[in-house]
């Protein structure tokens, strides 16, 4: 009975697109609620909004923003999207030599084989909150790059040991609400709620906050979020340039600087005009269908000054 009826229905023709079509009407017809896809009309306009909702109805597929055999060798980029690779590279190409680097939040491990590569020599210490996951972690560190020494502690954050002292680099890819990640775990929309928003910024704040104490003079951070909203990434961000304790010692670096540099090594394609789509202000924000072949990401780099 079950295989008939989606024979009938896999011949029926799929219903066409309305010349005239409300945010609501979109949201249904794409399945994603209507409160969501307002919010990205709101924020991201009509055509970006329409463009995310009909990405995520797909499996995604890799882009063609990297070079050819321009990725590191050891790493198999199979296993992390273009947009995690893309923030990887980023929080390696803002520091040029950095001696100490921190992997704040770093399960599943794509991020960290990536910083590993690209700064073999450096201290490179990777945590999670989830010990679990950190074990699946060490294991696919240990099988992709057999010869980098990285060290892995399960901890919070927000709490890390004060023994672990300061780095020159943190990547801080926060767990958020993952709007951005809607066409690979599609079981979001379903359960995520507006009161989801600042939950997570909260969480985020005190992430970043405690990172920032751990920035050395001189040093970079870069704060990512795979969340298209609003709450987890540009007033996080605010919050921590207005925060007391950084308000005279933060600055926030372009993050055209990065993609340029990463252009100029032949890491990323040479194609200017398609980088641009990517920057708001001087924050990397890749809108999943809109301006880019996969997941959704914020990004900003903080500069600590010396």
């Amino acid at each position: 009975l079950v295989n008939a009826i989606l024979r009938k229905l896999s011949a029926a023709p799929a219903p066409g697109k309305p010349i005239v079509e409300s945010i609501d009407a979109l949201a249904k017809r794409l399945g994603h609620p209507a409160w969501l896809a307002r919010r990205w009309d709101l924020f991201y306009g009509r055509e970006a909004a329409l463009a995310i909702c009909e990405y995520d109805q797909h499996e995604p597929t890799r882009g063609d923003l990297f070079v050819p055999d321009q990725a590191a060798e050891d790493i198999d980029v199979n296993l992390i999207d273009d947009g995690s690779r893309l923030i990887a590279e980023i929080a390696a190409a803002i520091h040029s030599a950095p001696q100490r680097i921190w992997d704040a939040c770093a399960a599943p491990g794509g991020k960290t084989a990536v910083l590993a590569r690209r700064h073999p020599n450096a201290d490179l210490l990777a945590t999670d909150i989830s010990a679990k996951r950190l074990q699946s972690m060490r294991r696919r560190l240990e099988h992709e790059l057999p010869d980098h020494a990285i060290r892995t502690l399960a901890a919070d954050a927000s709490h890390l040991p004060a023994s672990e002292g300061s780095f020159d680099l943190i990547l801080c890819d926060v767990p958020c609400s993952g709007t951005g990640t809607l066409a690979r775990n599609p079981e979001i929309r379903h359960r995520l709620e507006p009161s989801e928003f600042e939950r997570q910024a909260a969480r985020q704040r005190e992430i970043l906050t405690a990172a920032l104490t751990r920035l050395r003079p001189g040093g970079r951070l870069l704060y990512s979020t795979c969340s298209l909203e609003p709450e987890e990434n540009d007033e996080v961000v605010k919050s921590a340039l207005a925060h007391s304790g950084f308000r005279s010692a933060l600055r926030i670096i372009p993050i055209t600087e990065s993609l340029e540099r990463l252009r100029t090594t032949r890491i990323i394609r040479e194609d200017a005009d398609r980088l641009t789509q990517l920057v708001r202000g001087n924050t990397l924000r890749t809108l999943p269908g809109a301006n880019f072949r996969g997941d959704g990401f914020f990004a900003a780099a903080f500069a600590r000054e010396p």
